[in-house]
């Protein structure tokens, strides 16, 4: 047990020194001098006989000390955000309609392109008359740059009439500071693992190292991978635009007692003769389908009627034959 402190205290100490010489080094070569030779003379002790949570407690002793958290007691204050841009990432799902389906798709697409944004993923459907209907529809995903956003659906609601709109505005400032701060940390970490790999004599000690630095690099990329993703959601907000193409706008303003009757009275006039039109259309479509089932149902018709014939002449033929031979027991038995 006292070895081992006397490794943590030699390690720490090490770290300690290198410290002390990166920060004072306008005191004079002959300090840099003295704290480089006993930084050696203490590594070649410390690094006879330690384990791996020697050298990460150690390594992570040096970073608190380098950064002043070591410092901090318990009553100190968790750090604030203070002069930080905040990250807003803004999501909108926008469902509208329009009578000029073509007009404003190309609409939307050009004034998406002439903001600085792209288009993310595009579903978009033709319509049919075969399925009952043939009004067309498109689901857009879009990328808007975060301060053309507004710009964007001021120009879409110009253009269409906006059934429903639902934006969502996440804050992930306190997140992003966290990461940013906890990567600058894993850097300095990676520092002195690296540092400490120079020093190392011992291939077991060498082996130590470059496993924990590895750990450390896998997590530095992993949270720069998170940076740069929440990085282009803050620049690039979300547009869910859904376009759904109709005969006739849908109100959206509010109406007196009145105006909806009115309104609904019209509709459903416009619904009858839709459905009527639609169902002229459909039948003339299945025409075909229709007059294979006739000559189909037709064949079975007559296919039955055959059968049914020939079993009655059957029965008819099955009768006389019956007929026959009992006029002839009649006339065998008067002859008799």
């Amino acid at each position: 047990m006292k070895n081992r402190k006397r490794k943590l205290t030699g390690l720490s100490l090490i770290m300690a020194l290198s410290l002390l010489s990166a920060g004072c080094g306008s005191t004079g070569a002959s300090s840099k001098s003295a704290a480089a030779d006993t930084a050696a003379a203490e590594t070649s002790y410390a690094y006879e006989n330690y384990a791996t949570d020697d050298i990460y407690m150690s390594t992570t002793a040096a970073i608190e000390e380098e950064t002043g958290s070591a410092d901090m007691g318990e009553g100190a204050e968790t750090p604030k955000v203070q002069d930080t841009e905040r990250k807003l990432i803004r999501n909108v799902n926008l469902n509208v309609e329009t009578e000029a389906f073509e007009d404003l798709m190309q609409t939307v697409t050009k004034k998406t392109e002439s903001l600085g944004g792209y288009v993310e993923s595009s579903n978009t459907y033709n319509g049919s008359y075969y399925y009952g209907n043939s009004t067309r529809n498109a689901s857009l995903t879009l990328r808007i740059p975060a301060e053309k956003l507004d710009e964007f659906l001021s120009a879409v609601a110009e253009n269409s009439n906006v059934i429903s709109r639902d934006e969502n505005v996440t804050d992930v400032t306190l997140q992003y500071v966290d990461m940013k701060s906890h990567k600058e940390a894993l850097l300095t970490e990676q520092e002195r693992l690296l540092e400490l790999l120079e020093q190392a004599e011992s291939v077991e000690d060498i082996i130590t190292i470059e496993s924990r630095l590895s750990d450390v690099r896998y997590q530095i990329e992993s949270m720069e991978s998170q940076l740069r993703t929440m990085d282009n959601q803050v620049s690039y907000s979300t547009v869910y635009l859904y376009i759904d193409e109709v005969a006739r706008l849908t109100p959206v303003k509010e109406q007196t007692a009145i105006q909806k009757i009115k309104t609904g009275f019209a509709e459903s006039l416009y619904n009858v003769g839709n459905g009527i039109k639609n169902f002229v259309i459909g039948f003339i479509i299945r025409l075909p389908y229709l007059a294979v089932w006739a000559v189909v149902i037709l064949i079975i018709v007559l296919v039955i009627r055959l059968w049914l014939k020939s079993s009655r002449k059957r029965k008819a033929s099955k009768q006389e034959m019956k007929d026959g031979s009992s006029k002839e027991q009649k006339e065998e038995t008067k002859n008799e």
